[in-house]
């Protein structure tokens, strides 16, 4: 058996026809998008395209698009504009967000804590949700910034967003709503008029484009102030020399993403249930994380804990054996703390150490899923059987 690529929670693979979009903007009109000649000009109207072309994917205005480095610079650029410009109006200090977000949420909410803000962090139920009584409860006269993720990293757990902005902003009509869409985007409908969001990130390298592009969705009239200062580049809402060709990439990556989407959808969604379903059934003592009813989670995801074992060990016998996989966040990879979710969510930190994330993209087979499922049961049952009782 080849490679078995499962963690594409991670990153995907880019896709060969995303390259192929980028390569004129690398290679032949590699201008500065600034410059006043030619070269400039030409490079200036790729980005200009690049961007009219996720507008439109996602039914925005191109003015509302800001073309960043990736999702954690959407998300500080969104929480920290947004807050800073709310506060300076006099508008309030007060942050709202969940135990479960990504830590390029958390931590930027940490740091404005730090800054003289005030946060509440939402806690959630044993599938990773929040509860929308107590998001409704927490919002005061004060809350300026919601920031709530679409749909989890590391357990799949899709939040009810739309849900939760009408009660947000029904409580305090001047709060701003950000979500961090980054591993929804692909797999379901991210448009922000129908989440009702005013901020929303996305990144390209999760939807088959490559690392280091983004894009921050501001909508016409919220508050925000620019975060990374020295030009007048994207509005002068994010200086710095433009990347033409991540931004190219990204359009197209996105247009493959919503015009196949369905089909996609299909086959993730087929093969997750497949380890959902059948793993637990093979593998003793296995807790699946995230919702049971696989309607409340990502079509490609899947995550469990195994008792009696370490997670680590799990992972570096799947890799000797040819599949890739990983614990939780790739931005964790190292950690010896257990997950922030799965502890927000009640998991005690033994079992919490014991996690398992596979994710499904669009190159899997149900071939490679029979490798997985004949080969995870036997390294669990080893290494449990070479633990100390």
């Amino acid at each position: 058996m080849e490679r078995v690529y499962l963690d594409h929670a991670a990153t995907t693979p880019p896709d060969p026809r995303v390259l192929e979009a980028m390569w004129p903007a690398f290679s032949r009109d590699w201008g500065n998008p600034s410059s006043i000649y030619l070269e400039g000009q030409t490079a200036h109207r790729w980005l200009d395209e690049a961007r009219v072309r996720c507008a439109g994917l996602l039914d925005v205005e191109s003015s509302e698009i800001v073309f960043t480095s990736g999702g954690t610079e959407s998300d500080n650029a969104a929480i920290r504009g947004a807050a800073l410009a709310q506060r300076e109006s006099g508008a309030g200090d007060h942050i709202v967000t969940s135990q479960v977000e990504h830590h390029a949420v958390l931590h930027a909410v940490e740091q404005l804590e730090r800054e003289g803000f005030r946060a509440t962090y939402l806690a959630v139920d044993p599938d990773g949700c929040v509860d929308l009584a107590e998001l409704e409860a927490a919002i005061d006269p004060k809350t300026v910034l919601l920031t709530l993720m679409t749909a989890n990293n590391e357990v799949g757990t899709i939040q009810p967003i739309a849900d939760a902005v009408a009660l947000a902003k029904a409580r305090n009509p001047n709060i701003v709503v950000h979500t961090d869409a980054v591993q929804a985007a692909g797999s379901m409908d991210v448009n922000p008029s129908n989440l009702g969001v005013d901020l929303l990130s996305l990144a390209s390298h999760k939807i088959y484009g490559v690392k280091g592009t983004g894009l921050l969705y501001v909508s016409r009239g919220t508050p925000w102030n620019a975060q990374i200062l020295g030009g007048s580049q994207e509005r002068e809402r994010r200086a710095g020399t433009e990347n033409v060709a991540g931004a190219v990439g990204l359009a197209a990556a996105m247009e493959f993403a919503w015009n196949e989407r369905e089909e996609r959808v299909g086959n993730y969604r087929r093969l997750r249930d497949r380890l959902l379903f059948e793993l637990p059934e093979r593998i003793p003592e296995t807790v699946v994380t995230g919702p049971p009813d696989p309607a409340r989670r990502l079509p490609n995801s899947f995550s469990c804990c195994f008792r009696n074992v370490e997670g680590e060990s799990v992972l570096l016998a799947l890799d000797m054996v040819e599949i890739a996989a990983s614990s939780g966040s790739a931005c964790t990879t190292g950690s010896l703390e257990p997950s922030h979710v799965l502890t927000a969510m009640g998991i005690d930190d033994d079992l919490a150490h014991a996690s398992l994330r596979l994710t499904v993209g669009k190159g899997n087979t149900d071939a490679e899923i029979d490798y997985v499922l004949d080969q995870l049961p036997e390294i669990v049952a080893r290494l449990r059987a070479l633990a100390p009782r």
